[in-house]
């Protein structure tokens, strides 16, 4: 008696462990999509243009230290997400400030980086071209002091001999 109880349990388990085998291998999987992969030269195209939030002056994209790591998966995941260059670019300057912008935007403070090139450098070369032109043109000659006339001279020399004499 407890030995057939014991086979119908045994039998009993068995099927229910290979029906939910079954189950689980046939069940259609949800609406899961795979993530479109975002290659590498993705994520450098967006890194190049911001810079290193350790290192000084040194572009996202060449840079191989944890927090750019960190950094180009966060561009990946983003870049996966749908997400554009400028949102991504836009989303780190506001975290982290404009400090991480490789190109500052021609607007407020970053409008002087634009325009101080532009202005500056024609001035320089005008000022540069009129020192050019005033170097080379003769600088005139002056005239020499007029010849003392004779009882000019006479003064002198009766003035000197007094005071030497």
């Amino acid at each position: 008696m407890w030995g057939s109880r014991l086979l119908t349990l045994a039998l009993r388990l068995v099927l229910l462990v290979w029906a939910l085998a079954v189950l689980a291998v046939t069940r259609p999987v949800g609406a899961q999509t795979p993530a479109p992969s975002v290659s590498d030269d993705e994520v450098n195209r967006v890194a190049k243009k911001l810079y290193c939030p350790v290192c000084e002056n040194v572009p996202l994209d060449v840079c191989d230290t944890p927090a750019c790591i960190q950094w180009k998966e966060e561009i990946r995941t983003m870049l996966a997400e749908g997400r554009s260059e400028n949102e991504i670019i836009e989303f780190f300057a506001t975290r982290y400030g404009m400090r991480v912008l490789a190109v500052p935007p021609p607007q407020g403070i970053g409008l002087g980086v634009w325009l101080i090139p532009a202005i500056g450098l024609p001035a320089a070369g005008l000022w540069l071209a009129l020192r050019l032109a005033r170097w080379r043109r003769p600088a005139p000659t002056p005239e020499p002091p007029p010849e003392p006339s004779l009882n000019e001279r006479a003064q002198m020399l009766d003035r000197w001999i007094r005071e030497h004499w």
